[in-house]
């Protein structure tokens, strides 16, 4: 059978295309008619609450699930084919490793299925793995193991890289190691397609932050764009009062509590500080911050009145 090459990209070509894709399980739509470019040279972030479709969307740009109806092209080419998967890396969260081999020989082993492999001693290091080359990986940790996924879906040096839930069970110091990698890898002219629940990550890590709701995408854009699509601010103090005394200030959207500390929701941040303020004299501790990514997340997900792009 003749090979397709894939064609070389530029700096800021789009590699994948997804046009009117749809995906059903028995009587549940897991993506609805989902149209999706995703350029070179950026990291972008596939959030959505469970159930979204991140996980069908992914195994649909890796070949491993068909559509029911759509199109697909990564590198200009069918997803699956050979040739993308040569240049193609992922992690994904579903993982079973031969337990009676090394680091070192899992590594290696994955370094002879690609033509052009990462050098092993630049895949150690990016998944902080030089003390425990020798080690089976059934010895391994949670957080181990995760590094050692990543270490494999990187073997190939891939120009596109899969990265679902790469974090998990990782603690904070190879969590920021794996970000530093991340964001390494992206200066080299690697595209990375993230799905994370740890929106932290996607606020450090992404160019560009895709939601999806109910299989289709609400909102698109920097993480910045995203945070400020929501208007609510975020006024935190400490109080004698109980917390369901706020709820009547003007402004006030939703009112709860968190330890010793009160927290207001508000569309109206300056009359809602001005009542406070006028009204009760204990207040101690205040602070007032625009919606982050969680707030934005949340409400987004919440919104039932449709396409938000």
């Amino acid at each position: 059978m003749q090979q397709h090459a894939v064609e070389s990209i530029s700096p800021t070509s789009s590699i994948i295309s997804v046009n009117h894709l749809t995906k059903s399980f028995a009587e549940t739509k897991a993506l609805n008619d989902l149209c999706l470019d995703i350029t070179s040279n950026r990291v972008l972030a596939i959030l959505g609450a469970n159930g979204a479709g991140k996980t069908t969307l992914i195994n649909i740009l890796l070949g491993r699930l068909q559509a029911d109806s759509g199109d697909v092209s990564v590198f200009s080419s069918k997803a699956g084919n050979q040739e993308v998967k040569r240049q193609t890396g992922a992690m994904l969260q579903v993982a079973n490793l031969p337990e009676t081999l090394k680091i070192k020989e899992h590594i290696q082993l994955f370094q002879s299925y690609y033509p052009n492999p990462m050098p092993y001693e630049k895949v150690i290091e990016y998944a902080g793995l030089a003390e425990l080359q020798n080690r089976y990986s059934k010895k391994l940790s949670g957080g181990e193991k995760q590094r050692l996924l990543f270490a494999l879906s990187i073997c190939g040096n891939p120009k596109l890289l899969f990265l679902d839930e790469p974090s998990v069970g990782m603690d904070v110091e190879s969590r920021q190691s794996l970000w530093r990698a991340i964001r390494d890898l992206k200066s080299q002219g690697t595209s990375i397609v993230l799905t994370t629940h740890y929106l932290q990550e996607a606020d450090a890590l992404a160019d560009e932050i895709v939601l999806l709701k109910q299989g289709k995408v609400i909102k698109r854009g920097t993480s910045e764009q995203i945070k400020a699509s929501v208007s609510s601010t975020t006024i935190r103090f400490h109080s004698q009062q109980p917390s369901e005394v706020f709820n009547a200030l003007e402004g006030a959207v939703q009112v709860s509590s968190n330890g010793k500390y009160t927290q207001i929701q508000t569309h109206q941040v300056n009359q809602t500080l001005k009542a406070l303020l006028n009204q009760y004299a204990d207040i101690e501790d205040l602070t007032v911050s625009s919606a982050g990514l969680e707030d934005a997340f949340l409400q987004l997900n919440d919104d039932n009145s449709g396409e938000l792009q």
